[in-house]
């Protein structure tokens, strides 16, 4: 079916579906001080535009809107079609509170009392 359009009206498409992707996406990734929204998760990885980078390795941050949802380490990356595949080697989910450098008793108490100091 694409075999009989022009070459312009297949740009316009691509550029409407990365337009509309850019939208629906709250997820975005960023290096340093660059910011880009991610188009598609994968189970390896995930996908950004390719027009806006054509390269993207290293440790990077997982946002969700404003809220940091995983840190990444991005060891390879290609470009297929339009997008850049981005593909990681580890990442690991942020944490609202610091991770324990012991195991918490289940029966232990979360705090003590104490009567009025003399």
């Amino acid at each position: 079916m694409t075999d009989h359009m022009p070459s312009d009206v297949l740009n316009a498409l691509e550029a409407a579906r990365r337009a509309k992707a850019r939208r629906k996406s709250r997820l975005s990734v960023v290096t340093g001080t660059e910011t880009y929204p991610i188009l598609r998760l994968l189970p390896e990885g995930f996908t950004v535009d390719a027009a806006d980078v054509t390269h993207l390795r290293g440790l990077v941050e997982v946002y969700e809107g404003s809220t940091l949802v995983s840190r990444c380490l991005i060891v390879a990356s290609g470009i297929e079609g339009s997008e850049l595949i981005c593909r990681m080697k580890w990442s690991t989910a942020a944490r609202a509170t610091p991770p324990l450098d012991y195991v918490r008793d289940d029966g232990a108490p979360t705090g003590y009392l104490t009567g009025p100091s003399r």
